[in-house]
């Protein structure tokens, strides 16, 4: 469950990130405005003419009497619409991210370099970035298509069908919507499409608890607009607990040793502990900075020492 929340908040904090850059989520909104001007056309055009697809699918029910003939009918219509708006939602995160390539690469890398201080790079053109990123993108939506045929037979399935499999079928959305999201980031890193998947596979409550929710709302239009952006800086957030670069961070801040710095520097400007011990070389800090040296040079701190130092 730890899992679960955690994709939730890498998906709240993305957002959060790009709220304080709005420069650069007013670039990221473009590719995904265009994208859903195109998209929305073909799903009105889709719940326009699904009656007519399914009429023509079924010529062996033109003899049915009423109610059943349009029940029946009205049924599949529902579900091939549902299947249709299901590829929708997966495919125009892939078109988006294609069309918005340069955009959404910058995103990931501020990202990066705010979180850890390091951008990572392919090291490619961007043709051939693009060229596998079209490819891998077409490899996704297949596997996508074949899940969403299966959940199309299945939905006439009493029962089950009308509860679970769409249920299922949001887990398979939020699935690959992460790992169309993860890919700007994880491309960068030279991370190819079977370990990514191999990734997420073994983190499906991360994958589920980021792409579920994003999933509901990429059911308005509208909204997928705003939140790709903010997506797509979560989904880098996202890579970088899979890689175990949030930790590695984490780590290293935390330790003064990994970071190169004092054991403690406050503000008046003292430090403490060194490798030779509590009496070699060492600053010691009173209050107005005041210390005395001795004759070879070491600081043994203020005038009233109990003891002097023994002499060999």
């Amino acid at each position: 469950m730890r899992d679960l929340v955690a994709g939730a908040g890498y998906l709240i904090k993305g957002q959060r990130w790009m709220a304080g850059h709005r420069r650069l989520w007013g670039l990221g909104m473009l590719p995904a405005l265009i994208t859903l001007v195109g998209y929305a056309a073909a799903v009105a055009a889709l719940g326009f003419w699904a009656g007519d697809v399914i009429g023509w699918a079924t010529p062996f029910a033109d003899g049915w009497s009423e109610p059943w003939l349009g029940l029946f009918r009205g049924v599949l219509a529902a579900l091939f619409f549902g299947a249709g708006l299901l590829l929708a939602l997966l495919s125009f995160t892939a078109v988006a991210l294609l069309v918005g390539e340069p955009f959404y690469e910058v995103i990931s890398e501020r990202v990066d370099l705010a979180e850890g201080g390091t951008a990572h790079e392919s090291g490619l053109p961007l043709w051939r970035e693009l060229w596998i990123g079209t490819v891998e993108c077409v490899r996704v939506l297949t596997r996508a298509a074949c899940w969403g045929v299966l959940l199309f037979a299945l939905g006439f399935l009493p029962v089950i069908g009308q509860t679970l499999i769409p249920a299922i079928g949001f887990c398979v959305s939020g699935f690959f919507l992460t790992e169309e999201l993860t890919a700007v980031a994880l491309q960068r890193r030279g991370v190819a499409l079977p370990d990514r998947l191999r990734l997420l596979r073994g983190r499906k409550l991360l994958a589920w608890g980021f792409g579920v929710p994003l999933t509901l709302l990429f059911l308005i239009p509208v909204v997928a607009v705003f939140v790709m952006p903010g997506a797509v800086a979560g989904a880098t957030m996202l890579v970088r607990d899979l890689t175990g670069e949030a930790t590695a961070d984490d780590d290293g801040t935390d330790d003064p040793a990994a970071s190169g710095g004092p054991d403690d520097d406050s503000a008046d400007g003292r430090t403490s502990g060194s490798a030779g011990g509590p009496d070699d070389g060492r600053t010691s800090g009173s209050a107005d900075g005041n210390t005395r040296s001795s004759p070879d040079g070491g600081a043994h701190g203020p005038a009233h020492d109990p003891a002097p130092r023994p002499t060999s």
